[in-house]
Protein backbone atom coordinates (compact mmCIF):
# COMPACT_ATOMS: atom_id res chain seq x y z
CA UNK A 1 0.00 0.00 0.00
CA UNK A 2 1.47 2.95 -0.99
CA UNK A 3 2.28 6.35 1.53
CA UNK A 4 -0.75 8.20 2.49
CA UNK A 5 -0.82 12.43 2.96
CA UNK A 6 -3.76 13.64 4.29
CA UNK A 7 -4.43 17.16 5.70
CA UNK A 8 -7.93 18.23 7.50
CA UNK A 9 -8.64 21.89 7.98
CA UNK A 10 -11.77 24.25 8.54
CA UNK A 11 -12.10 27.74 7.68
CA UNK A 12 -14.52 30.77 8.23
CA UNK A 13 -17.30 32.27 6.95
CA UNK A 14 -16.58 36.12 6.50
CA UNK A 15 -19.24 39.15 5.75
CA UNK A 16 -18.76 42.29 4.18
CA UNK A 17 -19.48 45.68 5.76
CA UNK A 18 -17.89 47.30 2.39
CA UNK A 19 -18.89 44.75 -0.91
CA UNK A 20 -16.86 43.58 -3.63
CA UNK A 21 -19.23 43.24 -6.60
CA UNK A 22 -17.79 43.14 -10.22
CA UNK A 23 -14.31 41.96 -11.39
CA UNK A 24 -11.94 44.04 -14.12
CA UNK A 25 -10.64 40.78 -14.94
CA UNK A 26 -12.82 37.68 -14.75
CA UNK A 27 -9.81 34.97 -15.53
CA UNK A 28 -8.00 35.98 -12.37
CA UNK A 29 -10.67 37.32 -10.31
CA UNK A 30 -9.42 40.43 -10.12
CA UNK A 31 -12.38 43.29 -8.02
CA UNK A 32 -13.57 46.71 -9.72
CA UNK A 33 -12.93 48.06 -5.90
CA UNK A 34 -11.44 46.81 -2.83
CA UNK A 35 -13.44 45.13 0.22
CA UNK A 36 -13.61 44.54 3.71
CA UNK A 37 -14.87 41.91 6.21
CA UNK A 38 -15.46 40.34 9.32
CA UNK A 39 -14.33 37.02 10.04
CA UNK A 40 -17.22 35.11 11.77
CA UNK A 41 -16.56 32.24 14.54
CA UNK A 42 -16.41 28.83 13.08
CA UNK A 43 -18.19 27.48 16.40
CA UNK A 44 -21.33 27.94 14.53
CA UNK A 45 -20.28 28.43 10.03
CA UNK A 46 -17.52 26.73 8.58
CA UNK A 47 -16.26 24.60 5.76
CA UNK A 48 -13.82 21.99 6.67
CA UNK A 49 -12.04 19.74 4.29
CA UNK A 50 -9.48 16.84 4.25
CA UNK A 51 -7.41 16.09 1.09
CA UNK A 52 -5.25 12.94 0.64
CA UNK A 53 -2.74 12.62 -1.88
CA UNK A 54 -1.93 8.61 -2.68
CA UNK A 55 -0.42 6.93 -5.63
CA UNK A 56 -3.12 4.83 -5.32
CA UNK A 57 -5.47 7.07 -6.54
CA UNK A 58 -5.89 7.20 -10.39
CA UNK A 59 -7.73 10.42 -10.99
CA UNK A 60 -8.44 13.55 -8.45
CA UNK A 61 -11.84 13.64 -7.20
CA UNK A 62 -14.16 15.84 -4.87
CA UNK A 63 -17.14 15.46 -2.85
CA UNK A 64 -18.92 18.36 -2.32
CA UNK A 65 -21.30 17.71 0.92
CA UNK A 66 -21.39 14.21 0.07
CA UNK A 67 -22.08 14.64 -3.69
CA UNK A 68 -19.47 13.46 -6.40
CA UNK A 69 -18.57 16.77 -8.05
CA UNK A 70 -16.33 17.26 -11.64
CA UNK A 71 -12.96 19.11 -11.30
CA UNK A 72 -12.41 19.29 -14.90
CA UNK A 73 -15.54 21.68 -15.51
CA UNK A 74 -14.93 23.87 -11.96
CA UNK A 75 -11.87 26.10 -14.06
CA UNK A 76 -11.49 27.90 -10.29
CA UNK A 77 -10.83 24.59 -8.52
CA UNK A 78 -8.36 23.61 -11.48
CA UNK A 79 -6.56 27.02 -11.12
CA UNK A 80 -6.14 26.59 -7.29
CA UNK A 81 -4.66 22.80 -7.64
CA UNK A 82 -2.26 24.22 -10.45
CA UNK A 83 -1.39 26.92 -8.23
CA UNK A 84 -0.65 24.98 -5.14
CA UNK A 85 1.05 21.75 -7.48
CA UNK A 86 3.03 24.31 -8.65
CA UNK A 87 4.64 25.57 -6.05
CA UNK A 88 5.11 21.90 -4.67
CA UNK A 89 6.82 21.28 -7.34
CA UNK A 90 9.39 23.75 -6.94
CA UNK A 91 9.87 23.23 -2.91
CA UNK A 92 10.66 19.52 -4.86
CA UNK A 93 13.24 20.67 -7.23
CA UNK A 94 14.78 22.38 -4.67
CA UNK A 95 14.85 19.60 -1.87
CA UNK A 96 15.37 16.16 -2.93
CA UNK A 97 14.58 15.22 0.29
CA UNK A 98 10.97 16.08 0.27
CA UNK A 99 7.94 13.46 -1.09
CA UNK A 100 6.97 13.79 -4.32
CA UNK A 101 3.33 14.88 -4.02
CA UNK A 102 3.25 17.31 -6.86
CA UNK A 103 2.71 14.62 -9.42
CA UNK A 104 0.85 12.55 -6.63
CA UNK A 105 -3.64 12.51 -7.35
CA UNK A 106 -6.03 13.62 -4.33
CA UNK A 107 -8.91 13.32 -3.04
CA UNK A 108 -10.74 16.05 -2.00
CA UNK A 109 -13.94 15.72 0.75
CA UNK A 110 -15.48 19.06 1.97
CA UNK A 111 -18.09 19.88 4.14
CA UNK A 112 -20.37 23.44 5.21
CA UNK A 113 -22.06 22.78 8.08
CA UNK A 114 -24.52 25.62 6.31
CA UNK A 115 -26.62 25.88 3.38
CA UNK A 116 -24.16 26.38 0.23
CA UNK A 117 -24.98 28.83 -2.15
CA UNK A 118 -27.59 30.73 -0.13
CA UNK A 119 -26.43 33.91 0.64
CA UNK A 120 -24.21 32.89 3.32
CA UNK A 121 -20.71 33.33 2.17
CA UNK A 122 -19.94 29.38 1.20
CA UNK A 123 -17.67 30.01 -1.88
CA UNK A 124 -15.98 31.76 0.56
CA UNK A 125 -15.02 29.72 3.28
CA UNK A 126 -15.22 26.56 0.64
CA UNK A 127 -12.45 27.78 -1.40
CA UNK A 128 -10.18 29.50 1.49
CA UNK A 129 -10.35 25.82 3.09
CA UNK A 130 -9.80 23.97 0.09
CA UNK A 131 -6.34 26.28 -0.99
CA UNK A 132 -4.90 26.04 3.32
CA UNK A 133 -5.73 22.54 3.28
CA UNK A 134 -3.86 22.21 0.24
CA UNK A 135 -1.09 24.59 2.02
CA UNK A 136 -0.89 22.09 4.88
CA UNK A 137 -1.25 19.05 2.83
CA UNK A 138 2.17 20.75 -0.08
CA UNK A 139 3.23 22.50 3.56
CA UNK A 140 3.87 25.09 1.33
CA UNK A 141 6.14 28.19 3.15
CA UNK A 142 3.34 30.94 2.71
CA UNK A 143 1.95 33.52 4.94
CA UNK A 144 -1.70 34.14 4.83
CA UNK A 145 -1.68 37.18 2.30
CA UNK A 146 0.42 35.11 -0.07
CA UNK A 147 -2.06 31.89 0.35
CA UNK A 148 -4.86 35.07 -0.32
CA UNK A 149 -3.21 35.21 -3.95
CA UNK A 150 -4.55 31.95 -4.54
CA UNK A 151 -7.70 31.48 -2.96
CA UNK A 152 -8.85 34.21 -4.95
CA UNK A 153 -8.37 32.64 -7.92
CA UNK A 154 -10.83 30.08 -6.41
CA UNK A 155 -13.52 32.88 -4.96
CA UNK A 156 -12.82 36.56 -4.69
CA UNK A 157 -13.98 36.98 -0.94
CA UNK A 158 -12.22 33.05 -0.27
CA UNK A 159 -9.15 35.82 0.06
CA UNK A 160 -10.37 37.35 3.21
CA UNK A 161 -11.25 33.95 4.89
CA UNK A 162 -7.61 33.41 5.33
CA UNK A 163 -7.59 35.64 8.40
CA UNK A 164 -9.50 36.42 11.55
CA UNK A 165 -10.74 39.69 12.33
CA UNK A 166 -11.12 42.50 10.33
CA UNK A 167 -9.83 42.15 6.76
CA UNK A 168 -9.32 43.99 4.02
CA UNK A 169 -8.71 42.91 -0.23
CA UNK A 170 -6.58 45.05 -1.29
CA UNK A 171 -7.75 45.30 -4.99
CA UNK A 172 -4.35 46.08 -6.28
CA UNK A 173 -2.91 47.66 -9.81
CA UNK A 174 -1.30 45.18 -11.72
CA UNK A 175 -1.99 42.96 -14.30
CA UNK A 176 -1.31 39.58 -13.10
CA UNK A 177 -2.95 40.16 -10.03
CA UNK A 178 -0.12 40.04 -7.56
CA UNK A 179 -0.95 42.53 -5.32
CA UNK A 180 -4.90 42.23 -5.24
CA UNK A 181 -4.54 40.42 -1.88
CA UNK A 182 -5.80 39.96 1.44
CA UNK A 183 -4.12 41.92 4.58
CA UNK A 184 -5.71 42.17 8.17
CA UNK A 185 -6.67 45.11 9.38
CA UNK A 186 -7.14 44.00 13.04
CA UNK A 187 -7.36 40.61 14.78
CA UNK A 188 -10.43 39.19 16.30
CA UNK A 189 -9.22 40.34 19.69
CA UNK A 190 -9.48 43.97 18.85
CA UNK A 191 -12.69 44.54 19.37
CA UNK A 192 -14.44 41.65 21.72
CA UNK A 193 -17.58 43.58 22.12
CA UNK A 194 -18.63 43.19 18.66
CA UNK A 195 -21.53 40.46 18.05
CA UNK A 196 -23.61 39.54 14.85
CA UNK A 197 -26.58 37.56 14.80
CA UNK A 198 -27.39 36.04 10.70
CA UNK A 199 -31.41 35.60 10.08
CA UNK A 200 -31.80 33.02 7.73
CA UNK A 201 -34.47 33.67 5.69
CA UNK A 202 -33.99 31.13 2.82
CA UNK A 203 -31.63 28.37 2.58
CA UNK A 204 -32.25 27.88 -1.43
CA UNK A 205 -29.69 28.68 -3.80
CA UNK A 206 -30.24 32.18 -5.25
CA UNK A 207 -31.70 32.66 -8.51
CA UNK A 208 -29.10 34.60 -9.37
CA UNK A 209 -25.33 33.48 -8.88
CA UNK A 210 -22.30 36.02 -7.82
CA UNK A 211 -20.51 35.43 -10.83
CA UNK A 212 -23.56 36.08 -13.59
CA UNK A 213 -25.02 38.98 -11.62
CA UNK A 214 -21.82 40.61 -10.66
CA UNK A 215 -20.52 40.76 -14.42
CA UNK A 216 -24.24 41.82 -15.98
CA UNK A 217 -23.91 44.80 -13.51
CA UNK A 218 -19.80 45.70 -14.46
CA UNK A 219 -21.67 45.74 -18.38
CA UNK A 220 -24.84 47.70 -17.40
CA UNK A 221 -24.76 49.99 -14.24
CA UNK A 222 -23.67 53.57 -14.63
CA UNK A 223 -24.45 53.28 -10.69
CA UNK A 224 -21.73 51.22 -10.34
CA UNK A 225 -18.85 53.26 -12.07
CA UNK A 226 -19.64 55.81 -9.29
CA UNK A 227 -19.05 53.52 -6.66
CA UNK A 228 -15.96 52.40 -7.78
CA UNK A 229 -14.78 55.42 -8.40
CA UNK A 230 -16.17 58.11 -5.56
CA UNK A 231 -17.77 56.12 -3.08
CA UNK A 232 -15.89 52.89 -1.75
CA UNK A 233 -12.06 54.59 -1.89
CA UNK A 234 -13.10 56.76 1.10
CA UNK A 235 -15.68 54.58 2.66
CA UNK A 236 -12.66 51.93 3.03
CA UNK A 237 -10.87 54.21 4.33
CA UNK A 238 -13.46 55.39 7.07
CA UNK A 239 -14.35 52.28 7.71
CA UNK A 240 -10.77 51.16 8.63
CA UNK A 241 -10.40 54.20 11.01
CA UNK A 242 -13.89 52.99 12.81
CA UNK A 243 -12.88 49.63 13.11
CA UNK A 244 -9.59 50.61 14.99
CA UNK A 245 -10.92 53.16 16.75
CA UNK A 246 -14.03 50.55 18.23
CA UNK A 247 -16.43 53.25 16.93
CA UNK A 248 -19.67 51.35 16.52
CA UNK A 249 -22.32 53.88 15.31
CA UNK A 250 -19.90 55.20 12.39
CA UNK A 251 -18.79 51.71 11.90
CA UNK A 252 -23.00 50.84 11.83
CA UNK A 253 -23.69 53.46 9.44
CA UNK A 254 -20.85 53.11 6.82
CA UNK A 255 -22.14 49.73 7.06
CA UNK A 256 -25.99 49.94 6.71
CA UNK A 257 -25.03 52.59 4.02
CA UNK A 258 -22.38 50.06 2.22
CA UNK A 259 -25.44 47.37 1.78
CA UNK A 260 -28.10 50.00 0.64
CA UNK A 261 -25.97 50.99 -2.42
CA UNK A 262 -24.51 47.46 -3.18
CA UNK A 263 -28.76 46.78 -3.46
CA UNK A 264 -29.60 50.08 -5.31
CA UNK A 265 -26.30 48.64 -7.77
CA UNK A 266 -28.28 45.59 -8.20
CA UNK A 267 -31.17 47.07 -9.02
CA UNK A 268 -29.49 49.73 -11.35
CA UNK A 269 -28.26 46.53 -13.38
CA UNK A 270 -30.31 45.75 -16.23
CA UNK A 271 -32.12 44.10 -15.84
CA UNK A 272 -32.18 44.08 -12.31
CA UNK A 273 -31.28 41.55 -9.48
CA UNK A 274 -33.40 41.19 -6.84
CA UNK A 275 -31.86 39.26 -4.48
CA UNK A 276 -33.69 40.74 -1.51
CA UNK A 277 -37.14 39.98 -0.48
CA UNK A 278 -40.09 41.26 1.76
CA UNK A 279 -38.68 39.75 5.23
CA UNK A 280 -34.90 41.38 4.38
CA UNK A 281 -36.80 44.63 3.87
CA UNK A 282 -38.67 44.28 7.03
CA UNK A 283 -35.75 43.71 8.93
CA UNK A 284 -34.08 46.67 7.50
CA UNK A 285 -37.12 48.74 8.98
CA UNK A 286 -36.94 47.09 12.05
CA UNK A 287 -33.28 47.66 13.09
CA UNK A 288 -34.21 51.50 11.43
CA UNK A 289 -36.94 51.65 13.82
CA UNK A 290 -34.43 50.18 16.58
CA UNK A 291 -31.86 52.98 16.03
CA UNK A 292 -34.27 55.85 15.79
CA UNK A 293 -32.36 57.07 19.35
CA UNK A 294 -28.96 56.30 18.36
CA UNK A 295 -27.28 53.78 16.47
CA UNK A 296 -27.70 50.19 18.14
CA UNK A 297 -26.92 47.92 15.39
CA UNK A 298 -26.09 47.58 12.04
CA UNK A 299 -27.64 45.47 8.98
CA UNK A 300 -25.82 44.09 6.12
CA UNK A 301 -27.13 41.87 2.96
CA UNK A 302 -25.09 40.00 0.49
CA UNK A 303 -26.11 38.44 -2.30
CA UNK A 304 -29.07 36.97 -0.86
CA UNK A 305 -31.99 37.57 1.97
CA UNK A 306 -30.25 36.53 4.36
CA UNK A 307 -29.36 39.50 7.15
CA UNK A 308 -26.76 40.03 9.13
CA UNK A 309 -26.70 42.20 12.00
CA UNK A 310 -24.18 43.51 13.67
CA UNK A 311 -24.24 45.42 17.44
CA UNK A 312 -22.37 45.37 20.79
CA UNK A 313 -22.74 42.77 22.86
CA UNK A 314 -24.84 44.20 25.31
CA UNK A 315 -27.82 45.45 22.88
CA UNK A 316 -28.11 41.49 21.18
CA UNK A 317 -30.39 40.39 23.95
CA UNK A 318 -32.83 43.08 23.24
CA UNK A 319 -31.84 42.72 19.14
CA UNK A 320 -33.31 38.90 19.61
CA UNK A 321 -36.23 39.83 21.45
CA UNK A 322 -37.31 42.14 18.96
CA UNK A 323 -36.75 39.62 16.10
CA UNK A 324 -38.82 37.09 18.14
CA UNK A 325 -41.79 39.36 18.24
CA UNK A 326 -41.27 39.32 14.13
CA UNK A 327 -40.70 36.50 13.24
CA UNK A 328 -41.95 33.47 15.51
CA UNK A 329 -40.65 30.31 15.47
CA UNK A 330 -37.09 30.38 13.93
CA UNK A 331 -34.42 28.34 15.45
CA UNK A 332 -31.93 29.45 17.57
CA UNK A 333 -28.82 28.06 18.35
CA UNK A 334 -27.91 29.34 21.85
CA UNK A 335 -24.44 28.51 22.21
CA UNK A 336 -23.09 31.61 23.38
CA UNK A 337 -25.41 31.71 26.16
CA UNK A 338 -27.29 34.64 25.08
CA UNK A 339 -30.65 33.31 26.27
CA UNK A 340 -29.34 31.40 29.49
CA UNK A 341 -27.66 34.94 30.39
CA UNK A 342 -30.56 37.23 29.77
CA UNK A 343 -33.82 35.20 30.06
CA UNK A 344 -35.83 38.94 30.81
CA UNK A 345 -34.54 40.76 28.19
CA UNK A 346 -34.45 37.91 25.95
CA UNK A 347 -38.51 37.68 26.94
CA UNK A 348 -39.55 41.68 26.84
CA UNK A 349 -41.31 41.56 23.86
CA UNK A 350 -40.28 45.44 21.90
CA UNK A 351 -38.63 47.84 24.03
CA UNK A 352 -40.46 51.11 25.00
CA UNK A 353 -41.58 54.24 22.42
CA UNK A 354 -40.62 51.09 19.57
CA UNK A 355 -43.39 51.99 16.77
CA UNK A 356 -44.96 48.20 16.40
CA UNK A 357 -46.46 49.35 13.35
CA UNK A 358 -43.36 49.30 10.91
CA UNK A 359 -43.90 45.64 9.96
CA UNK A 360 -46.32 42.97 10.46
CA UNK A 361 -45.89 39.93 12.33
CA UNK A 362 -44.82 36.96 9.58
CA UNK A 363 -45.88 33.74 9.87
CA UNK A 364 -44.02 30.39 11.98
CA UNK A 365 -41.06 29.94 10.29
CA UNK A 366 -40.72 32.99 7.74
CA UNK A 367 -37.16 33.16 9.58
CA UNK A 368 -35.90 29.89 9.20
CA UNK A 369 -32.84 30.13 11.97
CA UNK A 370 -31.40 32.82 13.75
CA UNK A 371 -27.52 32.53 14.56
CA UNK A 372 -25.57 34.59 17.21
CA UNK A 373 -22.20 34.81 16.85
CA UNK A 374 -18.92 37.13 16.79
CA UNK A 375 -15.59 38.08 15.03
CA UNK A 376 -13.39 35.15 15.34
CA UNK A 377 -10.18 33.18 13.70
CA UNK A 378 -9.20 32.48 10.78
CA UNK A 379 -8.18 28.81 9.16
CA UNK A 380 -8.06 26.17 11.76
CA UNK A 381 -5.74 22.97 11.32
CA UNK A 382 -7.32 19.89 12.67
CA UNK A 383 -5.84 15.47 13.18
CA UNK A 384 -6.97 13.93 10.19
CA UNK A 385 -7.06 10.59 12.34
CA UNK A 386 -9.56 12.06 14.64
CA UNK A 387 -11.31 14.66 12.19
CA UNK A 388 -10.90 13.67 8.85
CA UNK A 389 -13.80 13.40 6.05
CA UNK A 390 -12.51 10.49 4.05
CA UNK A 391 -12.24 6.87 5.36
CA UNK A 392 -9.09 4.30 4.84
CA UNK A 393 -9.84 3.94 0.94
CA UNK A 394 -9.62 7.59 0.47
CA UNK A 395 -13.81 7.59 -0.17
CA UNK A 396 -16.30 10.31 1.59
CA UNK A 397 -16.94 8.72 5.11
CA UNK A 398 -20.56 10.39 4.54
CA UNK A 399 -21.92 10.30 1.47
CA UNK A 400 -25.83 12.55 0.38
Amino acid sequence: MAAIFEATCTAPVNIAVVKYWGKRDTSLILPTNSSLSVTLSQDQLHSKTSIRASADFTTDRLWLNGIEESIEKNKRLVACLRETRALRATLEAENATLPKLAGLKIHICSENNFPTAAGLASSASGYACLVYTLSKLFELPLNASDLSVVARQGSGSACRSLFGGFVAWEMGEKADGSDSRAVQIAPETHWPDLQAMICVVSDEKKGTSSTEGMQLTVKTSALLQHRIKDVVPKRMDDMIAAIHAKDFPKFAELTMQDSNQFHAVCLDTYPPIFYMNDISRAIIRIITEYNKDGVKAAYTFDAGPNAVIYAPKENMAEIFSILSHYFPGAAFDDSLNLVKENPEKVAAGLPQNFDARISPVFAQGAVKQILHTKADDGPRTLDSAQHGLLNAAGLPKRLA
